[in-house]
């Protein structure tokens, strides 16, 4: 018994004696520090440097990174696995993400009119007399997002100390050309500063600083390494090597290779800094693109190779079974967050009231802190567009936890220009161009009132100016005072031949009141009074200048949920008008008039679908020329002219089909293009009792449509009745209706 009593009691202080000897071998272990440096899509090498790190059972007690390297370390840092990164780097559409664009669904009303309108997506500043640009071609609203959605566990840490690994992100100060080493606040916003390429992502404002990609001052950030209590430091170098000289064959070329020269410059300075214990690993990439988001995943694997091929480096690092698994569950993870929202609020640095903003949000507390619901709520208000980003950080107050928005007023505006060019040629001689422009003053108020002008020069002049201003802060009611002048050229006729052409001209007063429809439509009803002139620009000289008064009250609904305003696969478009002329107004004439317009879109795979119907009817036909209703053109019976035809009633309907034959994959020249045809049936009447499937015109076309950065561009063939053929070329959004 005693024996067995001693032998147990050794045994027992064997035991102790090897746990303690484990313990205190594992807290002698040397610490070690990983820095991850930038080179755009080459960075998701760092991936799979980190997966063959782990598979040898490296720890790693402190993470530095730059620009991509910021985004795979921030990541790592935070909780994610090797593993889960991939996923995320393999599934993530990096082409979404470097967007600004908001989904359809979350623009508002007046901005979808805007998109309909004004298809160009560049839009300019005025302020003083001077243009101005956006700071970058990217604000990063989406990347904001998907940073946001990524990093939300760790939301509420404050001190990257504090993540499950100790983090730092480098950006440049843009005021001073140096590094600025960031080590607590926001996490998601400090990976976005570091990845903020000059010219392409707009800076980021962060501590008070201008801030810009980190690799700009310094790609490998070794010194900042340094000062977080490491012994040894394994640095991964991803940069983009020098071109041959007999490669620099272009602008282009030497300008990538001249800023090379100056990043590799402080790469190698950072490399100097490594001793005889540090690491250096440089993956295989060659030449891959640093700008090949598309195509990332497939440097993940020569990320694993280079870190395996320093195998006998990191050996002597390495930990055992045990011990790596008790490493990766010290490293703990972060404290779960509360389930739903305690409060909601929006800060704005302009003159709108949070109340007006917040209005706009469907998101309240109470509600569960899902990410796709704060990322849809940030979108919503981004898609009023009189920001340049929208983002949301959850923030802990009095034990709760809840969510700030912080939308950022655009640093080009108030004053914002948008674009659109137009032109259609029938290749008969028949021509029509146009320039235009809108500006709009938005912030005039804390309720959202807005100043915004149309001015189009060319074939179809106009001038438009119209102050909207809600009546009250969060309302959806508006009062829109306006001023048109506008000419067009218009058909007159005798029985079925075209007698002349007439240039008209009108000018027009109006106040509208109206009220939104959440973000898909508007009513207005509203009172107008002008005057107008009709000469004969085509066709007899004998016949008379026709000199006109217009008034009346007119009653407007609009509603859109289209998914895309060009080339739509879903949703429905309606306008329906009913207009009262007046004498007591202004009018010549008393008359009513009607005018539908109603179509719908359906899509399957690339294939969509579109049905749509116009009728247009005058209640009484005492109108003038002024008020007759016109089709003939693309889409609106493609076999005749451009507003051949002409009536006091009119009806059409179309299907229309077209197929996407290529995707927007990120290259200049590779851009969404689409085939189709068409099926119309219409025509105009002079009276009521003509209107009938018999006397109706049979028309279609083929065509090929180009979604490109100015608009979209047709190339078509219009077929009709009797062997009418048209061919047309279009810049700008054909009119449907």
């Amino acid at each position: 018994m005693k024996s067995s009593f001693v032998t147990r009691y050794s045994q027992a202080i064997v035991a102790t004696v090897l746990v303690l000897a484990t313990v205190t071998s594992y807290a002698d272990r040397p610490r070690i520090g990983l820095v991850l440096g930038g080179g755009g899509a080459r960075g998701a090498a760092h991936i799979g440097v980190l997966k063959e790190l782990e598979r040898q059972r490296v720890p790693v007690d402190a993470i530095a990174g730059t620009s991509m390297g910021a985004i795979i370390g921030g990541l790592y840092a935070s909780g994610k696995t090797p593993a889960e990164l991939e996923e995320i780097i393999t599934t993530l559409d990096w082409a979404d993400a470097m967007s600004d664009t908001p989904s359809r669904e979350h623009l508002s009303f007046r901005r979808k009119l805007d998109d309909e309108r004004y298809p160009i997506t560049l839009e300019l500043g005025v302020r003083d007399r001077e243009l101005l640009l956006p700071m970058g071609v990217v604000q990063g609203q989406r990347l904001d997002l998907v940073l946001r959605e990524l990093t939300i566990d760790v939301s509420h840490i404050d001190n990257f100390d504090e993540l499950p690994i100790p983090f730092r992100a480098v950006a440049t100060d843009v005021g001073t050309g140096l590094p600025h080493v960031m080590a607590g606040g926001d996490l998601a916003r400090s990976i976005r500063a570091s990845m903020s390429v000059p010219a392409i992502f707009a800076p980021a404002e962060l501590d008070g600083k201008l801030l810009i990609d980190g690799g700009i001052a310094t790609n490998l950030p070794v010194d900042v390494m340094r000062t977080m209590d490491v012994d040894i430091i394994i640095a991964v170098d991803v940069e983009f090597p020098l071109y041959p000289v007999e490669e620099l064959s272009s602008a282009v070329k030497i300008s990538e290779q001249m800023l090379t020269i100056l990043m590799r410059k402080d790469t190698l300075r950072q490399i100097e800094l490594l001793t005889d214990d540090d690491i250096l690993i440089r993956p295989e990439l060659d030449t891959f693109d640093s700008g090949d988001f598309a195509n990332t995943p497939t440097t993940i694997g020569p990320g694993e190779q280079a870190a395996l091929a320093v195998s006998q480096r990191l050996v002597n690092i390495a930990l055992d079974e045990e011990q790596f698994a008790q490493h990766l569950a010290q490293r703990g993870t972060p404290a779960p967050i509360d389930t739903e929202l305690a409060f909601v609020r929006v800060t704005d640095d302009s003159r709108y009231s949070s109340e007006m903003l917040e209005s706009h949000l469907d998101i309240a507390a109470g509600d569960p802190i899902d990410t796709t619901q704060l990322a849809n709520a940030a979108e919503d208000l981004y898609g009023l567009n009189i920001h340049e980003q929208v983002s949301y950080r959850l923030i802990e107050e009095g034990g709760q936890t809840g969510v700030e928005f912080n939308a950022r007023s655009k640093t080009y505006g108030p004053n914002i220009l948008k674009f659109a060019v137009s032109l259609a040629n029938d290749f008969e001689g028949s021509t029509s161009f146009n320039v235009g422009t809108r500006l709009t003053r938005i912030g005039i108020n804390a309720r959202g009132a807005e100043w915004q002008t149309d001015l189009q020069i060319g074939t179809d002049p106009l001038l438009i100016s119209e102050f909207y201003q809600p009546l009250t802060e969060g309302s959806r009611l508006f009062v829109a005072p306006r001023i048109e002048l506008r000419q067009r050229n218009l058909n007159a006729f005798s029985g079925e031949d075209t007698v002349a052409r007439y240039r008209i001209s009108e000018s027009e007063l109006g106040l509208d009141l109206g009220t939104n429809i959440g973000s898909i439509g508007e009513i207005r009803v509203g009172g107008y009074s002008g005057t107008g002139k009709a000469r004969v620009k085509v066709g007899d000289p004998a016949l008379s200048t026709i000199d006109f008064d217009t008034g009346g009250v007119l009653t407007r609904l609009r509603f859109d949920t289209r998914d895309d305003a060009q080339f739509p696969r879903s949703g429905i478009r309606a306008d329906l008008k009913w207009n009262l002329s007046l004498p007591d107004l202004g009018a010549d004439e008393r008359f009513d008039t009607v005018e539908t317009e109603v179509e719908g879109s359906w899509s399957h795979g690339k294939n969509s679908w579109h049905v749509g119907v116009l009728y247009a009817t005058t209640l009484d036909s005492k109108n003038g020329i002024q008020d007759l209703f016109t089709l003939g053109g693309f889409l609106r019976l493609s076999g005749l002219e451009r507003g051949e035809i002409s009536g006091p009633h009119a009806a059409m309907a179309r299907l229309m089909y077209f197929r996407q034959v290529s995707e927007a994959t990120g290259g200049l020249f590779e851009i969404p293009i689409y085939l189709g045809a068409s099926a119309e049936i219409g025509n105009t009447w002079q009276t009521r009792s003509d209107i009938g499937f018999d006397s109706a015109q049979v028309n279609g076309s083929l065509f090929a449509g180009f979604d490109t950065f100015i608009g979209p561009v047709y190339l078509a063939a219009g077929f009709g009745e009797g062997g009418r053929n048209n061919y047309y070329l279009f810049f700008g959004a054909p009119p449907r209706w």
